[in-house]
């Protein structure tokens, strides 16, 4: 098992971090308050020079409407082929 070790730095705060064998990665509460990471939940990550940035994701993705509607009459899905027109 390889575990890395690297500084994390934002702004004045730099503390130091392990990724583990799977590459993952604990960051510390003092870093997250510090980057305004308050919730859990996806990110943007890229690449760029030797370094890995994350960032919050910025606006809404089409994922986020999942579970947002809900349907009157649902179709069971044993008998969703009686809705089908197979006639075209």
């Amino acid at each position: 098992m390889y575990l890395y070790c690297y500084r994390l730095a934002i702004g004045m705060q730099e503390v130091t971090a392990t990724i583990t064998s799977k590459f993952q990665i604990h960051l510390p509460v003092a870093i997250r308050q510090k980057a305004g990471f308050t919730h859990h939940g996806p990110v943007r990550i890229r690449a760029d020079a030797g370094r890995i940035i994350i960032e919050k994701r910025k606006g809404k993705s089409i994922l986020d409407l999942a579970g947002a509607f809900r349907v009157k009459n649902p179709i069971p899905a044993d008998k969703i082929r009686d809705y089908i027109d197979y006639s075209r």
